[in-house]
């Protein structure tokens, strides 16, 4: 599979925040962008109990589960096994140059810093990093120790997108899913897709 300026590549960790991770790939879906998906073990026991999402072992069918909940036409989705070293997101010839892994797991941070590429998601986010393109990690942990934060700094310093998962208020929210809109949005903006589920500073605020 050849990828195209549309592709990009959502890596699911098993962090607490799995609704963020389904509210993007809804969004992505509406505008039309395939997506290279990685789901780590810890994210399924995550997402099924967040979200009552039980995701099937076969990965045809994981595919059709979340095509069908995110609203994603047949080969919009497609999710690659976690040890899928010949999977297109493994090398910087064939991988998108657009990553977000969201929820982020303190761990799975800790793996893309050092480079340690246990599994297909922390390669795929690895060559992202080489390849010079645009990796966005969504951390969602409190408190953070020197490791996680030393952590953050290398990715940044790497540029990498550190964004954790705090919302803002000032755009009177009245439900989580606004909440969790709100950091969607600001994913979108950083990988350069339009959005309009919360007004811009400035222009529309109260």
């Amino acid at each position: 599979m050849t990828h195209s300026h549309d592709d990009i590549s959502i890596g699911i960790t098993g962090a607490s925040g799995a609704i963020y991770a389904i509210r993007l790939l809804e969004l992505l879906a509406q505008h039309q962008h395939r997506m290279h998906l990685m789901i780590t073990d810890a994210a399924r026991m995550v997402l099924a109990m967040e979200l009552g999402i039980q995701l099937p072992k076969n990965l045809k069918q994981t595919e059709k589960t979340l095509g069908k909940l995110c609203g994603a036409t047949d080969g919009q989705i497609k999710v690659y096994a976690n040890q899928d070293w010949l999977s297109p997101v493994a090398s910087g010839s064939s991988a998108p140059r657009r990553m977000v892994v969201v929820p982020c797991s303190t761990g799975t941070l800790s793996a893309i810093a050092t480079g340690a590429s246990n599994n297909l998601l922390e390669r795929a986010a690895d060559v992202v990093l080489k390849e010079r393109g645009k990796l966005i990690v969504v951390p969602r942990e409190m408190p953070l120790h020197s490791v996680h934060l030393r952590h953050m700094l290398t990715l940044s310093e790497l540029g990498a997108l550190v964004m954790p998962a705090s919302p803002g208020f000032y755009h009177g929210a009245k439900s989580v899913q606004q909440l969790v809109d709100f950091v969607v949005a600001r994913i979108l903006e950083h990988l350069g897709v339009a959005q309009d589920l919360v007004p811009k500073w400035g222009y529309d605020t109260p």
